[in-house]
């Protein structure tokens, strides 16, 4: 800025530049100071706007600035928040998927094996049904074999029988014979009228350990047992049925010599479909009857104890399906507590989206903030700032200032 340095005399100045003197009126000289004066001014207010324009600026990148920080720090802690959920809920869904694979795999894996006995199962039943039939088929032609012969033995029969009991004769002959075929048998008479009626004889054998597998109820019937009256064998069917239930017996077999001449009772005779399992056979069949019931029964032993073999493997399979079916209860329980677990965790997440809702409608209100503070800046003019102070309100006036909003007006 260039200054004028006045002389002694009122009227004389000197040139700043090459020191010369001037002469002037007084009236000269007012208007060159009132000149310098007002550029002096202008370049103040000038440069106070300026700064006030920095400083306004500098504020609002500032406020932009620390509220973008500010943001960005509340968006990476909701990152960070939302991440871990979505790991939570990853991991959840793996353990729970894994847990039911897991469970499939077991399930499939017994259903296999399971599946797996019911074939062998099936094939050793097989085996077995195949076994009884022959079994059958050979005690048929056996029982033929057997009927024709005592046929032929009947003509031949010593009168020594007549002078005999029919239970005596029984006796006689199932002794003679009891240590080659009937070592582990037991035959006696029934002494035990306990249930008010008693059979004759009562026959049992066991295995080599001592387990019963076969047991008779027999009932002899002649001619000179009975009185005047003829009676029929089918008269003794309820009693002896009767006796056999009593006393325990599987079978019931009446040994008969009453209608001799039916053809129907004329060997082994098969009444069971008036009471079940019981016989009539002629005294030479007595010893034929015993060996066909012992060695169907002897096939059986094996069989039973197959039966009860399936027995415990058919536990085995009811046992499996109670584990399947406690499985079942587990897997619900935990799919319960799984699912409660991922319903929690959508409900955080669903919670974090509320909370980055409110931060982001904070941010938008920071922003339109920010606009109303700009919009102010802008709105700013010289008389807003003279407002209430004469001193700058004169000094603008004798600048020249114009009225910002008396122009508007």
């Amino acid at each position: 800025m260039t200054h004028i340095t006045p002389t002694t005399a009122a009227n004389e100045i000197r040139c700043p530049h090459c020191g010369t003197l001037f002469t002037i009126d007084e009236a000269q000289y007012a208007d060159i100071a009132q000149q310098v004066r007002t550029a002096e001014f202008e370049n103040e207010l000038h440069a106070r706007l300026t700064a006030a324009e920095k400083a306004k600026e500098a504020e609002i990148a500032l406020a932009v600035a620390n509220a973008a920080q500010q943001a960005q720090k509340i968006s990476a802690a909701k990152d960070a928040e939302i991440q871990q959920l979505a790991s939570a809920l990853t991991s959840a869904a793996t353990e729970q998927e894994l847990a039911v694979t897991k469970a499939v795999s077991a399930a499939e894996k017994n259903l296999t094996e399971a599946k797996s006995k019911l074939d062998l199962l099936s094939a050793e039943q097989k085996v077995k049904d195949a076994a009884l039939e022959a079994s059958h088929t050979k005690e048929l032609a056996l029982k033929d074999e057997l009927i024709a012969r005592y046929k032929d033995m009947k003509a031949k029969l010593s009168v020594k029988l007549l002078g005999e009991t029919l239970e005596q004769h029984c006796e006689i002959e199932f002794n003679r014979m009891r240590s080659l075929a009937f070592p582990n048998a037991a035959f006696g008479k029934d002494n035990d009228a306990s249930s008010g009626t008693k059979g004759d004889y009562v026959f049992r054998d066991f295995s080599d350990d001592g387990v019963e597998y076969v047991s008779i109820m027999f009932e002899m019937k002649n001619e000179s047992d009975v009185t005047a009256t003829k009676k029929k064998n089918s008269d003794f069917f309820a009693k002896l049925d009767k006796d056999r239930n009593d006393k325990g017996c599987e079978y019931a077999v009446l040994v008969s010599m009453l209608e001799e001449d039916s053809d129907l009772y004329a060997g082994i005779t098969d009444v069971s479909h008036e009471y079940p399992k019981m016989f009539v056979v002629r005294p030479q069949f007595f010893l034929a009857i015993i060996a066909l019931l012992r060695n169907a029964a002897q096939d059986t032993i094996g069989v039973r104890a197959e039966l009860e073999k399936v027995k415990k493997q058919s536990i085995d399979i009811t046992d499996f399906e109670s584990e399947l079916e406690g499985f079942k209860s587990s897997f619900g329980r935990n799919y319960q507590l799984a699912k409660g677990k991922f319903d929690t965790a959508i409900k955080e997440i669903d919670n974090a989206i509320d909370r980055l809702q409110k931060v982001k409608d904070n941010l938008l209100g920071s922003e339109n903030n920010l606009r109303l503070a700009n919009d102010k800046a802008t709105a700013l003019t010289v008389k807003k700032l003279t407002r209430g102070n004469p001193t700058m309100q004169a000094k603008f006036a004798e600048l020249g200032v114009a009225d910002d909003e008396g122009d508007a007006a």
